[in-house]
C-alpha cells in the first residue's frame, strides 16, 4: 500500500513538473522584442534576407521598443 501511495506521489509530482515547464519544456517565453531580433538574426544568418533589409528591419524594432 505504502508503495503504491510512493508511485502515485511520484507521477503527480512529475505531471505538475512537467506543465509549470509549458509543453516544449523551454521554461518561460522571452518578450517579443528580443525573440523577434532574434529571428531577425537567424533569418538574416540563414541568407534569407540580404544586409540592407537586416539594418532596415532591425532600425524598425529599434524604434518599436525591441
Amino acid at each position: 500500500m505504502l508503495l503504491l501511495l510512493l508511485v502515485i506521489a511520484i507521477v503527480v509530482l512529475l505531471v505538475v513538473g512537467l506543465t509549470r515547464r509549458g509543453p516544449s519544456g523551454a521554461g518561460p517565453v522571452s518578450p517579443p522584442s528580443s525573440s523577434a531580433r532574434v529571428i531577425l538574426d537567424e533569418r538574416y544568418a540563414r541568407g534569407e534576407i540580404d544586409h540592407e533589409e537586416y539594418v532596415r528591419r532591425r532600425e524598425e524594432l529599434g524604434r518599436s521598443g525591441g
